[in-house]
């Protein structure tokens, strides 16, 4: 579907820079369909939770050995698509979206622990159709600023399921699993997805009327929030270092 679509280098490229430019709306729209009432996936909240987490958790950390193995500038430039340079080591000489494919385990995460079918099948949808348009968006840029490089990039790499072979060479192969730049780039705000996952299996637990079942449970929410929250702390606390004193 993707490569028919992208051959509309009109209307489809638009919406995918748009999507783009807007992405960052996703996470409250995705809280606002908490709001909505809903019948639950399951009567077993505490189902729901352990799973999400876990499965956040997996998507979570796709994203930190993506960073850590091959920086690539996130977010663009301005708000729109940019790249410096294209990045084919680390994880995406495996697959071309590896933050995406990351990604994918964040939302499915985050919709199973919400215990709510309302959230389920509308978080994924609107999740699924700007992860899209924004991969049409920024396939159709870098096969304009790279040219026969991207499209043999293209030919040798899968564009969203993980090539296997090889996946230990390229971690032995790594000169340096840069976990400084995975605490600059990848926890610069107090909440992400995978504590909201957590903050949301506790919404959902407590609707259920679960909320004491496991305190097993319990713990590790509050670890998976109290951990995230560090790490936020730690960034801000480099950021700072970073910046030269005033005169």
């Amino acid at each position: 579907m993707l490569d028919s679509a992208m051959a509309d280098t009109s209307a489809f490229i638009r919406y995918g820079q748009a999507c783009f430019k807007y992405r960052g709306l996703l996470f409250p729209a995705a809280v606002l369909l908490v709001l909505i009432p809903s019948p639950p996936l399951f009567n077993n909240a505490v189902v729901t939770s352990v799973l999400g987490i876990v499965i956040a958790l997996v998507g979570q950390g796709i994203r930190v050995a993506t960073i850590g193995l091959e920086y690539i500038i996130r977010g663009g430039k301005n708000h729109t698509v940019f790249a410096e340079k294209l990045v084919t080591g680390g994880l995406y000489a495996h697959v071309r979206n590896p933050m995406y494919f990351g990604n994918a385990f964040l939302l499915l995460g985050l919709a199973v622990a919400s215990n709510s079918w309302v959230f389920f099948l509308g978080g994924i949808t609107l999740g699924v159709a700007v992860h899209v348009g924004m991969i049409g968006a920024e396939e159709h840029f870098l096969r304009g600023r790279f040219g026969a490089d991207y499209e043999k990039f293209c030919r040798e790499v899968p564009r969203l399921i993980p090539r296997m072979n090889g996946l230990g060479r390229t971690y032995g192969a790594a000169a340096r699993f840069d976990w400084g730049r995975v605490v600059d780039k990848e926890f610069m705000q107090p909440i992400d997805w995978t504590s909201a996952t957590a903050l949301l299996s506790l919404v959902a637990l407590w609707r259920a009327g679960q909320l004491h079942a496991s305190t097993l449970l319990l713990v590790l929410i509050a670890v998976v929030i109290l951990v995230r929250l560090a790490l936020w702390a730690v960034q801000r606390s480099r950021a700072a270092e970073r910046v030269p004193a005033a005169s």
